[in-house]
């Protein structure tokens, strides 16, 4: 015969268990009712376990191993310590800085110059320069870089000539060390910011008017209205803009394969080309994924404090 506390805690357990059991069906009630959604997701999400979900699981646990083609050895955090040693990812980490520190800054300041000039066009001169800003940013960065090193190129390429026409000197901007990083970097800014503008003209479209009708008629001018109404306004989407940014900073990888191939030296060499030739140049895929993984972490810490700054300041503003 059992006790009654034996009786009482066997309540509690079935009183603790229905209410998840409850949720449970529920939840799968719902989700039968919302089973035509749930199909048409199905590809979508079948697509991003096989090519984005796995290859992220199966990386962190290639870091921890010394794989080869024909078997693989646990080794701990050996490739890490490899990393952590390695002259060669600290020079790409530190391209990889440059790189970020100087392109990020520009390409939202010129995004939101451009957005300002335009957003006082009426709707059509507005929809033109949308397109013409945008439509680049569709071509495919083979075909931009293809064509950056005939503008880069030493005998006949655009730049090295109208420098000649002011008989300045003309550099070899892709194989010399010192040219070659900001050759990259020249090219990045001058592309035009499409998705940026965009966005920046759809913020500044839901600015309410009766704001700078009101400053207006404190006296502000036009640059005041700007700085102190459009700008502060604008920080969520600055924010966004940042981020994405900083991220595609952190990942350029097409033109330096196809402009420098990380040369002259290592002066081009970022982390996402380290990472790259570390696997399929040396086949090294456990050492490859131990540097993915850092360059992973690097970005999450830079983009959190990003965050964390930014959105602080528009909280005291």
């Amino acid at each position: 015969m059992s006790s009654p506390h034996a009786t009482k805690s066997h309540l509690d357990a079935q009183a603790t268990t229905q209410p998840a059991t409850r949720r449970r069906s529920s939840l799968l009630r719902e989700m039968w009712k919302q089973r035509a959604a749930y199909l048409f997701l199905m590809p979508k999400l079948i697509l991003f376990t096989a090519f984005i979900l796995i290859p992220i699981i199966w990386a962190f646990v290639l870091a921890f191993q010394e794989y080869g083609v024909f078997g693989s050895e646990w080794v701990g955090l050996k490739n890490f310590e490899s990393v952590a040693k390695s002259e060669l990812f600290r020079s790409a980490l530190w391209n990889t800085l440059q790189y970020t520190v100087v392109t990020v800054p520009l390409q939202v300041l010129i995004a939101l110059g451009l957005a300002t000039l335009i957003h006082p066009l009426g709707r059509l001169g507005q929809s033109f320069f949308r397109g013409a800003f945008y439509l680049p940013t569709v071509t495919s960065m083979v075909i931009i870089a293809m064509v950056w090193r005939w503008v880069y190129n030493y005998r006949y390429g655009l730049f090295n000539y109208m420098l000649s026409i002011f008989g300045l000197p003309t550099p070899d901007w892709l194989n010399q060390s010192s040219t070659a990083l900001w050759a990259l970097i020249i090219m990045s800014v001058l592309i035009p910011p499409g998705v940026g503008i965009i966005m920046y003209l759809a913020a500044m479209g839901s600015i309410p008017e009766q704001l700078y009708e009101a400053a207006e008629i404190d006296g502000a001018n036009g640059f005041q209205r700007w700085w102190r109404i459009t700008v502060p306004l604008l920080k969520p989407t600055t924010l966004y803009l940042t981020m994405l940014s900083l991220i595609g900073s952190f990942q350029v990888f097409t033109q330096i394969l196809l402009m420098t191939g990380g040369g002259p030296g290592h002066a081009t060499e970022t982390l996402v080309s380290l990472v790259y030739k570390t696997a399929f140049r040396d086949l090294e895929f456990g050492l490859a994924s131990a540097q993915a993984i850092v360059l992973f972490v690097i970005t999450l810490l830079f983009g959190i404090a990003q965050y964390w700054l930014l959105y602080r300041k528009a909280e005291e503003d």
